[in-house]
């Protein structure tokens, strides 16, 4: 039996849907960051998460060098924080923050001022697995924003959720 092509299951993998979420590393001309959908929750007790990062991202190699990070779930207005992020435009490092508010929270990571949920994290464990690496996040901070909606995205596009 043949293993599915890569191309075959990315397809697939547009059916499911995702909650857009960025993940922020690094400082001053260092900082960048990267926009991902396999983010989830790992544990309560303590506070944990979960995110799949491609070791060849720009982004990989700032969370092994400073191991905290922020990770902040899009609202259902920040389809621009999401294109920046994605890369979009050949948008790169430093760059991808502008057009956007973010806050400092306690690790140093930067959190996007009115996302729905932000979480600030230290870098717990980092497992690889063929081309990514599993990247566990004790959570240090949170912060809400009531009312903000929600970015998914489906079928190779970003949609807003909205209440």
């Amino acid at each position: 039996m043949t293993e599915p092509s890569a191309k075959d299951f990315r397809d697939a993998m547009r059916a499911l849907v995702g909650n857009v979420s960025v993940i922020t590393v690094g400082a001053g001309e260092q900082a960048s960051g990267l926009v991902v959908t396999s983010a989830i929750s790992l544990s309560a007790e303590p506070a944990l998460l979960l995110a799949c990062v491609n070791r060849s991202a720009s982004s990989h190699p700032l969370l092994v060098e400073y191991g905290c990070f922020g990770w902040s779930s899009l609202g259902a207005a920040h389809q621009a924080v999401a294109e920046r992020f994605s890369g979009f435009g050949g948008i790169k490092g430093p760059a991808r923050y502008d057009g956007a508010g973010w806050e400092t929270a306690v690790t140093g990571a930067r959190l996007l001022q009115g996302a729905p949920a932000a979480f600030d994290c230290n870098v717990e464990e980092m497992i690889e697995r063929a081309t990514h690496s599993i990247v566990i996040g004790r959570v240090r901070a949170i912060r809400t924003t009531a009312g903000a909606g929600a970015l998914t995205y489906w079928n190779g596009q970003y949609r807003a959720l909205t209440d």
